[in-house]
């Protein structure tokens, strides 16, 4: 017997991109980074210690830069506008951009305005800062403080 063939009796081929492998890759490597995202950030309280090191000598005419609880700054013991750092600045240093710039804060500021006046001295062209803190005492005390540097350059020690 002869047999007739039809073209819809032939075997399709599928010509479909089965993406169900993708998708389960997928949500398998969502699950992990899920999993693993909260395990990559730093959230761990710290109290850092005052400096025990012995401070350099302090040099003849320190200049100070402070920033008090308010958020104001005073460049000695006079007070003056965050705009008139420069200026303020160029003065006191006579021009002398290597000059180290004691920098004092208030425990009280925060990171965000500490690094704030840093990058008006960086803007300024002032490389050189030391940050002062206590030396070698417990929180509270005001014996003695010593300089901390900020930049690569060694620091000398201050009094507040």
């Amino acid at each position: 017997m002869i047999r007739i063939r039809h073209t819809d009796e032939s075997p399709h081929e599928a010509s479909e991109i089965n993406v169900t492998p993708f998708i389960d890759v997928m949500l398998v490597l969502l699950v992990i980074f899920m999993v693993t995202a909260p395990l990559t950030t730093v959230n761990v309280p710290v109290d850092l210690p005052s400096s025990t090191e012995k401070p350099t000598p302090r040099p003849d005419d320190p200049v100070f830069l402070t920033v008090k609880a308010d958020h104001g700054l005073a460049l000695g013991e006079d007070d003056i506008a965050a705009d008139a750092l420069p200026g303020a600045l160029e003065t006191a240093t006579k021009g002398n951009k290597d000059q180290r710039i004691f920098l004092r804060a208030d425990k009280t500021v925060d990171y965000g305005t500490l690094m704030g006046v840093m990058d008006k001295l960086r803007s300024a062209g002032y490389l050189k800062v030391a940050l002062v803190n206590l030396q070698g005492q417990e929180e509270g005390s005001e014996a003695g403080s010593a300089a901390v540097p900020a930049s690569s350059v060694k620091a000398a020690g201050a009094a507040p």
